[in-house]
């Protein structure tokens, strides 16, 4: 191990005795502990922050952040999620509209371009902190007399199951790096391009007609993807070489959750 990350460690042990929120010792003081430069603490402290354990507020110190939400590639609600982490969700429309489809959203939904659909942007809360920005696109005859109240600090699906008796049956969705621009920053709370999780989801009920898209970011200094691996049995091995197992994703498809860790995020 490098003295650089012998460094890094000691700084992560300490963190770990901190609460979220705790504020650093101040630079020369903390170098000094170390016995390390100034120069390499600040190296040390950059990778934190890049990893989004800690945050740097310029003449002020750095601070010590929460644990990383980790979202499981399985379908459930981010309402649930939260619940299950003791923690309070919430949501914030941020518009309400219906509108035509257009090509790119019909091609997803199965519709005609002119047919309308309920566009609705939503802002996402843990403990009442932005954690996701979420686009979710809904055929509007699926949905009649859905207004942006019903919307407001409530999951999605459960309103879907009890009130239009649509369930969810499966979910295809995608995860991939993005940065984000100057308006998601503004509503999720941090700077322009910095690091995110994209997520699209396509939603489909028992009749395997799909009743949403979902285009969400998550922010990349809160959210992380968790998955579990399972190594085939004997007989999943291979005639050729049976000592060869090949691990293989045990989840379902997300719900993000970061609408996985991967979640409803409706």
């Amino acid at each position: 191990m490098t003295k650089f990350h012998a460094i890094r460690d000691q700084l992560l042990d300490r963190l770990e005795g901190m609460a979220a929120g705790e504020q650093f010792p101040p630079e020369r003081q903390l170098a000094e502990t170390l016995g390390i430069s100034r120069m390499t603490l600040r190296r040390a402290i950059d990778e934190l922050v890049a990893k989004g354990m800690v945050r740097r507020r310029h003449g002020t110190g750095v601070f010590a952040l929460s644990p990383k939400l980790d979202q499981p590639l399985a379908a459930s609600s981010f309402t649930e999620d939260m619940l299950a982490r003791g923690m309070r969700p919430g949501s914030h429309n941020l518009s309400f509209d219906t509108t035509r489809a257009g090509a790119h959203i019909a091609r997803r939904l199965h519709l005609g371009e002119d047919d309308e659909v309920i566009a609705v942007l939503r802002l996402r809360l843990a403990d009442d902190e932005p954690i996701a920005l979420e686009e979710l696109h809904i055929p509007s005859a699926l949905v009649p007399g859905l207004s942006a109240g019903d919307l407001e600090n409530q999951s999605f699906y459960e309103l879907l199951r009890s009130r239009f008796g649509i369930r969810l049956n499966h979910s295809v969705q995608t995860i991939e790096p993005t940065l984000l621009d100057a308006a998601e920053a503004q509503h999720l709370g941090v700077e322009e391009l910095s690091p995110a999780l994209l997520f699209e989801r396509i939603s489909r009920g028992a009749d395997d007609r799909p009743f949403e898209f979902v285009r969400s970011v998550y922010r990349g200094d809160r959210y992380k993807v968790r998955t579990e691996l399972t190594v085939p049995g004997p007989a999943a091995a291979t005639q050729a070489d049976p000592a060869v197992a090949v691990p293989a994703t045990d989840t379902a498809p997300a719900t993000p959750a970061p609408n996985s860790t991967g979640g409803e995020q409706p």
